[in-house]
Protein backbone atom coordinates (compact mmCIF):
# COMPACT_ATOMS: atom_id res chain seq x y z
CA UNK A 1 0.00 0.00 0.00
CA UNK A 2 1.38 3.55 -1.16
CA UNK A 3 1.94 5.64 2.21
CA UNK A 4 4.65 7.64 0.85
CA UNK A 5 2.34 11.00 1.49
CA UNK A 6 2.47 10.40 5.17
CA UNK A 7 4.86 12.31 6.85
CA UNK A 8 5.76 11.47 10.75
CA UNK A 9 6.82 13.79 12.93
CA UNK A 10 11.04 14.20 13.03
CA UNK A 11 12.02 12.00 15.95
CA UNK A 12 8.47 10.64 16.71
CA UNK A 13 6.60 12.65 19.98
CA UNK A 14 9.08 13.98 22.31
CA UNK A 15 12.06 11.84 20.84
CA UNK A 16 9.46 8.88 21.50
CA UNK A 17 8.88 6.23 18.42
CA UNK A 18 5.24 7.33 17.15
CA UNK A 19 3.61 3.79 19.03
CA UNK A 20 -0.27 2.79 19.06
CA UNK A 21 0.64 0.87 22.13
CA UNK A 22 -1.42 1.01 24.83
CA UNK A 23 -4.53 3.43 22.90
CA UNK A 24 -7.96 2.48 22.34
CA UNK A 25 -8.93 3.29 19.00
CA UNK A 26 -12.03 3.33 16.48
CA UNK A 27 -12.16 3.66 13.13
CA UNK A 28 -15.45 4.53 11.32
CA UNK A 29 -16.17 3.84 7.73
CA UNK A 30 -19.22 4.75 5.78
CA UNK A 31 -20.31 2.23 3.26
CA UNK A 32 -21.55 4.95 0.69
CA UNK A 33 -18.89 4.49 -2.21
CA UNK A 34 -17.76 1.49 -0.16
CA UNK A 35 -15.34 0.60 -3.44
CA UNK A 36 -13.45 3.36 -1.75
CA UNK A 37 -14.54 3.75 1.89
CA UNK A 38 -13.26 0.26 2.03
CA UNK A 39 -9.71 0.42 1.23
CA UNK A 40 -9.13 3.54 3.21
CA UNK A 41 -10.42 1.47 6.21
CA UNK A 42 -8.27 -1.22 5.27
CA UNK A 43 -5.31 1.88 5.10
CA UNK A 44 -6.70 2.74 8.56
CA UNK A 45 -6.49 -0.86 10.01
CA UNK A 46 -3.18 -0.85 8.58
CA UNK A 47 -1.34 1.92 10.12
CA UNK A 48 -2.43 1.18 13.36
CA UNK A 49 -1.13 -2.31 12.97
CA UNK A 50 1.93 -1.04 11.94
CA UNK A 51 2.45 1.30 15.09
CA UNK A 52 1.98 -1.48 17.08
CA UNK A 53 -1.99 -0.94 17.68
CA UNK A 54 -4.60 -3.50 17.75
CA UNK A 55 -8.49 -2.85 17.43
CA UNK A 56 -10.87 -4.89 18.89
CA UNK A 57 -14.31 -6.30 18.37
CA UNK A 58 -16.47 -3.93 18.06
CA UNK A 59 -13.44 -0.79 16.98
CA UNK A 60 -14.57 -0.90 13.26
CA UNK A 61 -17.75 0.53 12.86
CA UNK A 62 -19.95 1.09 9.26
CA UNK A 63 -22.33 3.59 9.23
CA UNK A 64 -24.37 4.13 5.70
CA UNK A 65 -22.91 7.25 4.84
CA UNK A 66 -21.00 10.42 5.50
CA UNK A 67 -23.99 12.03 6.73
CA UNK A 68 -23.79 9.69 10.13
CA UNK A 69 -20.44 10.58 11.00
CA UNK A 70 -21.65 13.28 13.53
CA UNK A 71 -23.88 11.52 15.64
CA UNK A 72 -21.57 8.04 15.81
CA UNK A 73 -18.55 10.11 16.61
CA UNK A 74 -20.11 12.04 19.55
CA UNK A 75 -21.25 8.53 21.03
CA UNK A 76 -17.74 7.16 20.25
CA UNK A 77 -16.20 9.86 22.05
CA UNK A 78 -17.60 9.10 25.65
CA UNK A 79 -16.59 5.39 25.71
CA UNK A 80 -13.31 6.04 26.71
CA UNK A 81 -11.68 5.99 23.07
CA UNK A 82 -8.04 8.22 22.63
CA UNK A 83 -8.65 8.97 19.04
CA UNK A 84 -10.89 7.71 16.37
CA UNK A 85 -10.47 7.70 12.52
CA UNK A 86 -13.12 8.46 10.20
CA UNK A 87 -12.95 7.16 6.55
CA UNK A 88 -15.36 7.69 3.84
CA UNK A 89 -15.79 9.56 0.31
CA UNK A 90 -18.41 11.79 -0.78
CA UNK A 91 -17.93 12.11 -4.55
CA UNK A 92 -19.51 15.12 -6.47
CA UNK A 93 -22.53 14.75 -8.55
CA UNK A 94 -24.80 16.86 -10.61
CA UNK A 95 -27.07 18.26 -7.40
CA UNK A 96 -25.87 20.60 -4.86
CA UNK A 97 -25.89 17.36 -2.28
CA UNK A 98 -21.94 16.83 -2.16
CA UNK A 99 -22.43 20.33 -0.96
CA UNK A 100 -24.19 19.60 1.88
CA UNK A 101 -23.08 16.17 3.35
CA UNK A 102 -19.34 17.26 2.97
CA UNK A 103 -20.20 20.56 4.47
CA UNK A 104 -21.87 19.01 7.56
CA UNK A 105 -19.83 16.08 8.13
CA UNK A 106 -16.53 18.05 8.54
CA UNK A 107 -18.58 20.33 10.74
CA UNK A 108 -20.01 17.64 12.57
CA UNK A 109 -16.82 15.69 13.45
CA UNK A 110 -14.52 19.04 14.17
CA UNK A 111 -17.40 19.80 16.68
CA UNK A 112 -17.65 16.66 18.16
CA UNK A 113 -13.67 16.31 18.66
CA UNK A 114 -13.76 19.77 19.93
CA UNK A 115 -16.62 19.48 22.24
CA UNK A 116 -15.42 16.09 23.70
CA UNK A 117 -11.47 16.46 23.62
CA UNK A 118 -10.63 13.54 21.94
CA UNK A 119 -8.99 13.44 18.51
CA UNK A 120 -11.35 12.07 15.70
CA UNK A 121 -9.23 12.21 12.38
CA UNK A 122 -11.12 13.47 8.75
CA UNK A 123 -10.04 10.93 6.22
CA UNK A 124 -13.23 11.66 4.64
CA UNK A 125 -12.13 12.33 0.70
CA UNK A 126 -14.04 15.12 -0.85
CA UNK A 127 -13.91 14.79 -4.46
CA UNK A 128 -14.94 15.86 -7.77
CA UNK A 129 -14.73 12.15 -9.56
CA UNK A 130 -14.25 8.77 -8.67
CA UNK A 131 -10.66 8.55 -10.04
CA UNK A 132 -9.93 11.15 -7.72
CA UNK A 133 -11.13 9.31 -4.94
CA UNK A 134 -9.61 5.96 -5.84
CA UNK A 135 -6.18 7.88 -6.51
CA UNK A 136 -6.70 8.39 -2.60
CA UNK A 137 -7.38 5.26 -1.61
CA UNK A 138 -4.17 2.88 -2.46
CA UNK A 139 -3.72 4.27 -5.38
CA UNK A 140 -0.95 6.49 -7.12
CA UNK A 141 -1.64 9.47 -4.00
CA UNK A 142 -1.60 7.05 -1.21
CA UNK A 143 -4.13 5.86 1.16
CA UNK A 144 -5.82 8.84 3.68
CA UNK A 145 -7.13 6.35 5.29
CA UNK A 146 -3.78 5.21 6.39
CA UNK A 147 -2.66 8.90 7.28
CA UNK A 148 -5.79 10.09 9.36
CA UNK A 149 -5.06 6.80 11.40
CA UNK A 150 -1.49 8.19 11.94
CA UNK A 151 -2.59 11.39 12.13
CA UNK A 152 -5.44 10.13 15.26
CA UNK A 153 -2.12 8.15 16.76
CA UNK A 154 -0.14 11.21 16.72
CA UNK A 155 -2.93 13.36 18.25
CA UNK A 156 -3.74 11.31 21.06
CA UNK A 157 -0.24 10.64 21.95
CA UNK A 158 0.40 14.61 22.28
CA UNK A 159 -2.66 14.70 23.95
CA UNK A 160 -0.94 12.45 26.66
CA UNK A 161 1.96 14.38 26.89
CA UNK A 162 0.13 17.82 27.56
CA UNK A 163 -2.36 16.85 29.41
CA UNK A 164 -1.69 16.22 32.94
CA UNK A 165 -2.48 12.55 34.52
CA UNK A 166 -6.03 11.86 35.73
CA UNK A 167 -5.93 12.68 39.32
CA UNK A 168 -8.54 10.45 41.52
CA UNK A 169 -11.23 12.46 43.40
CA UNK A 170 -10.15 13.37 46.82
CA UNK A 171 -11.95 11.69 49.67
CA UNK A 172 -14.37 13.47 51.90
CA UNK A 173 -14.05 13.26 55.53
CA UNK A 174 -17.05 12.68 56.97
CA UNK A 175 -17.76 14.95 59.87
CA UNK A 176 -18.58 13.32 62.51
Amino acid sequence: MSTETYSPPAGGIDGEALSAAGLRLAVVVSRFNHFVTYKLRDGAIEAIGKAGGSLEPGDVIEIPGAWEFPVIVRALAHRGYDAIVCVGAVIRGDTPHFDYVAGEAARGIADASAESGVPIAFGVLTTNTVEQATDRAGGRLGNKGFEAAMTAIEMALTLRKIRPPRLKPRRRRSQN
